[in-house]
């Protein structure tokens, strides 16, 4: 098993971006019950707080915070995966590899994490999870897109509704079409 270079620091808030195998695929939206429940039973087997969440058709970013004396994220994820793929219909093509190994062809073996460091780098991810709809074309109002902790965020009077306007995003930026 790889030993992967993290930090693993009790009680810390991470960005992570977790991505379906088959990029094409809406999965995470279609079955966004399924998510929802597999992230709740979660919770309830090993807590940690949402600061922000967003699911794409094809992926999700979320902030998390973990408890004081806890560290282990990779559990939770591989969790929230598994009672997710679980959930699902057994449709999806799989490659040799993962039908030796009886594993499912729903979501990338692994994710990408990024400590948060600070306030400011806190408040810039947390935007991002708000802002990545608009940014893959989905909406062009963040509040258009229902799967999405902005809504939790405006009813909490922590964001105005009129958050980040309306606006037509075209570029690439960094990810994957």
């Amino acid at each position: 098993m790889p030993n992967y270079r993290r930090a693993l620091i009790p009680g810390g808030c991470w960005f992570f971006t977790v991505n379906l195998l088959e990029r094409r695929e809406s999965f995470l939206v279609d079955h966004i019950t399924s998510l929802r429940e597999a992230i709740a039973a979660t919770r309830q087997t090993l807590h940690f707080d949402i600061d922000a969440f967003v699911v794409l058709p094809d992926h999700l970013h979320a902030v998390l915070t973990l408890p004081p004396a806890d560290s282990d994220f990779s559990t939770r994820w591989r969790l929230i995966k598994t009672r997710f793929a679980k959930a699902l219909p057994k449709q999806e093509r799989r490659s040799k590899v993962r039908v030796a190994r009886n594993e499912r062809g729903i979501w990338q073996r692994r994710f990408w994490e990024h400590l948060i460091r600070d306030e400011a780098d806190y408040a810039r991810h947390v935007e991002y999870c708000w802002i990545n709809p608009l940014k893959h074309g989905l909406v062009t109002r963040v509040r258009d897109w229902p799967h999405s902790s902005f809504h939790r965020d405006v009813r909490a009077g922590l964001v105005p509704l009129d958050w980040g306007g309306e606006v037509e995003m075209s570029g690439e930026f960094g990810e994957r079409r």
